[in-house]
C-alpha cells in the first residue's frame, strides 16, 4: 500500500470538492451525457471480463445477468438524473405531477415513479413503483422534502470515500452517482478486491469526473479500506458489503472492537452510509393457483435465490410457505426441477464454500440439488426449518451462496396467514433490505385495503409485490437501501437510501407492485433462452430511444 498515492488521490478531491458543489447544472448535465456514451462504449468488454471472473459460459443466456446488472443499469441511472437536472432548471426542483401522488389512511404519503416513459410502460407492461415517504412528510411539505442539496445558497463540499462491492458491477458505479449528484460529494472510489478487474473500465467511463478532479479511483485490501475510513480528510463513508465490515469500521476488530460496540464508544465519528444485505424472504400466500401460475413462479423465485450464483444482498433465502396449503407439495417439486435444470456455477466469492458448509452442518434436512464438486457448489434448499427456531443459521445470517430455507406458518385464511408472516418475517428474520410476496389477484382483491396494511406492517426498505424487488434497485427512480431506524449499534441492512433518481429527501420505502403472470418471459428469470440478446438492446434503448428498438426487444422476449 503506497499511502502516498492515496493522499494524493484525497488531495485532488479536497481541491475540488467546493467547485463540485457549486457547480453549474448544465456542467454536471454534460458530465452525464459523456458517462452515458462511455458506458456503452464499454459494455462489450465489460461483460466479457465479467464473464470470465465469474466462469459463465460464453455465449449463454447467463451472460444477460451481467449485462443487466451491469451496463444496462449504470446508462439508466444516469438518463434519470438528466430528466430529473432538467426539471431542476425549469421549475427549481424535481416535478411531482398532483395525479401521482396519494396519500395512505393516517397521511402517510404515497408518491408514484415508475413508469416514467412511454419505453417503460411497453416494456414493462402491467408494473408500477411507489416511494412512500416518512411520516414526517404530508401533502403541503412534500415539495420542501425533494433536492435537498439543489436548495442550499452556498452548498458545502465534501469528500465521500465509497467502498465497492465485489459481486455487481453496477453497485459502486450508482452509489458514486448518487453521492455526486443526490448529495453533492465528491468521491473517492475504492474498489473491492474480488472484482477489481472492474476498475479500468469505471475509469474508462468517469474519465472526465476524474480527470476534472470530481472522483479518484484507488485500489486496496483491508489495509487501504482501514487506512482511507480513518483518514481525517475523508469526511463521508458509504459502504455496500457484510454488517461485520461495517462494525469493523465503526468500532475496530477482536475483542477492543466488541467491547466498544457494547460501551457504545465508535471509533468512527463520521457520517455513514450503507447497504450491507439481508436475509430476504418470499411470502407466497395461499390461493386458487393454476399450473401455469406454479411454473412461472417456481421460475421465479428460482431466479431470486441462485442469480449471480447467489452471491446478492436481495437473493431470496427465505420461503415462506402456508403449511396446510394444498398446492405446497407440488410447487416445492416444480421448484426442484427448475433448480436441477439450472447449470451449476462456479462459486466464485471467497467463502462461499465455508458459509455453505456452516448452513448445512446445521440443518439435516438440506438437500442438495446438483453435486458438490471442486470450486461449484450444489443449489441447495434447507426444508421445514422450524419458524419458532429464531436462533436457526437460515434466519439470523445471510449465507451468501446459492442456499434457500423453507419454513411454513399456519393461517386458517390468506389475511391470517399474511399477518402470521409478516410477524415473522419482521421479527425472526435478520435484516431488513428487500422482501417479496406473491400473491393471487383473486386473494389480493378480497383483501382490499388490509393487504396494503400489511405491506405498511412489513418493516422492508424495498416490498416486490409478485416480483424480484431488485427492480427497485435496477429502475433507479426508487430507492434502495434498508428500511430506516438502524443503529450503529444494531445496523442489520444498514441505514440510508441510493438511486432515488427524483431526490426525496425522506424516504421510507419503495414498493414494487407486478401482474401475477406475464407473458412474455421476464428476461430477468433464470429460464429465459434470450436474457444474454435482450440486455444489450435495453442497454442501447436506454442510451437512444426509439421505437424500432423497443419493438426489437419485445421481438427478442417473444422468443426467450
Amino acid at each position: 500500500m503506497n499511502t502516498n498515492t492515496l493522499d494524493e488521490s484525497i488531495q485532488v478531491l479536497i481541491a475540488h470538492k467546493d467547485e463540485w458543489a457549486k457547480l453549474s447544472i448544465q456542467r454536471k448535465q454534460a458530465y452525464l451525457r459523456q458517462i452515458i456514451d462511455r458506458q456503452v462504449a464499454v459494455a462489450e468488454r465489460q461483460v466479457a471480463a465479467a464473464v470470465e471472473a465469474k466462469g459463465i459460459p460464453q455465449g449463454s443466456a447467463l451472460e444477460g445477468e451481467e449485462w443487466a446488472a451491469g451496463p444496462y443499469s449504470a446508462v439508466r441511472y444516469p438518463n434519470l438524473l438528466l430528466k430529473t437536472l432538467d426539471q431542476i432548471i425549469t421549475h427549481g426542483r424535481p416535478k411531482t405531477r398532483n395525479r401521482t401522488i396519494r396519500t395512505r389512511p393516517g397521511g402517510q404519503v404515497v408518491v408514484k415513479v415508475f413508469p416514467f416513459t412511454m419505453a417503460d410502460r411497453l416494456l414493462y407492461k402491467g408494473f408500477r413503483g411507489e416511494v412512500w415517504m416518512h411520516k414526517d412528510v404530508t401533502i403541503e411539505n412534500l415539495e420542501e422534502h425533494k433536492a435537498g442539496f439543489y436548495k442550499q445558497e452556498t452548498p458545502e463540499g465534501k469528500v465521500v470515500l465509497v467502498l465497492g462491492a465485489g459481486n455487481v458491477a453496477s453497485i459502486g458505479f450508482l452509489d458514486i452517482l448518487t453521492k455526486l449528484y443526490v448529495e453533492g460529494r465528491v468521491c473517492l472510489f475504492k474498489l473491492n478486491p474480488v472484482n477489481e478487474y472492474l476498475g479500468p473500465f469505471v475509469e474508462e467511463v468517469l474519465a472526465d469526473l476524474i480527470h476534472d478532479g470530481f472522483v479518484q479511483v484507488v485500489y486496496g485490501g483491508i489495509d487501504v479500506g482501514e487506512y482511507l475510513c480513518q483518514h481525517a480528510d475523508i469526511d463521508e463513508i458509504h459502504m455496500t458489503g457484510s454488517h461485520l465490515t461495517h462494525d469493523a469500521i465503526v468500532y475496530g476488530v477482536g475483542e477492543e472492537g466488541r467491547k466498544h460496540k457494547q460501551n457504545h464508544q465508535p471509533r468512527l465519528n463520521k457520517r455513514l452510509t450503507s447497504e450491507l444485505g439481508n436475509v430476504s424472504p418470499i411470502i407466497v400466500v395461499p390461493g386458487p393457483w393454476s399450473n401455469a401460475d406454479l411454473e412461472f413462479h417456481c421460475a421465479n423465485i428460482a431466479t431470486q435465490m441462485i442469480n449471480n450464483c447467489g452471491f446478492n444482498c436481495c437473493a431470496a433465502k427465505v420461503l415462506v410457505l402456508p403449511r396446510e396449503w394444498p398446492m405446497t407439495v407440488v410447487l416445492m417439486n416444480k421448484l426442484r426441477s427448475i433448480l436441477a435444470a439450472v447449470p451449476q456455477r462456479k462459486a466464485y466469492y471467497p467463502g462461499a464454500k465455508e458459509r455453505y458448509d456452516k448452513f448445512v452442518a446445521a440443518n439435516k434436512t438440506a438437500e442438495p440439488i446438483g453435486t458438490d464438486q471442486p470450486g461449484v457448489l450444489p443449489w441447495t434448499i434447507i426444508h421445514d426449518v422450524d419458524p419458532s427456531d429464531r436462533t436457526n443459521i437460515c434466519f439470523t445470517t445471510e449465507s451468501f451462496c446459492g442456499i434457500m430455507a423453507q419454513t411454513s406458518l399456519n393461517g386458517a385464511n390468506a389475511d391470517e396467514f399474511l399477518h402470521n408472516a409478516i410477524e415473522f418475517c419482521n421479527n425472526t428474520l435478520w435484516g431488513t433490505l428487500n422482501a417479496c410476496i406473491l400473491i393471487h389477484p383473486k386473494i389480493q382483491g378480497s383483501l382490499g385495503a388490509s393487504f396494503e396494511n400489511a405491506l405498511a406492517e412489513l418493516r422492508y426498505g424495498s416490498i416486490g409485490v409478485n416480483h424480484w424487488p431488485v427492480l427497485s434497485y435496477v429502475w433507479g427512480q426508487t430507492t434502495w437501501g434498508a428500511f430506516p431506524g438502524h443503529t450503529s449499534e444494531d445496523i442489520q441492512s444498514g441505514t440510508g437510501v441510493v438511486h432515488n433518481a427524483f431526490l426525496f429527501d425522506k424516504p421510507e420505502r419503495s414498493i414494487i407492485y407486478g401482474p401475477f403472470r406475464i407473458w412474455p418471459k421476464p428476461a430477468w428469470f433464470v429460464n429465459c433462452r434470450q436474457a444474454h440478446k435482450i440486455f444489450p438492446k435495453l442497454l442501447r434503448m436506454e442510451a437512444q430511444p426509439s421505437v424500432g428498438k423497443i419493438l426489437g426487444i419485445m421481438r427478442s422476449a417473444i422468443t426467450g
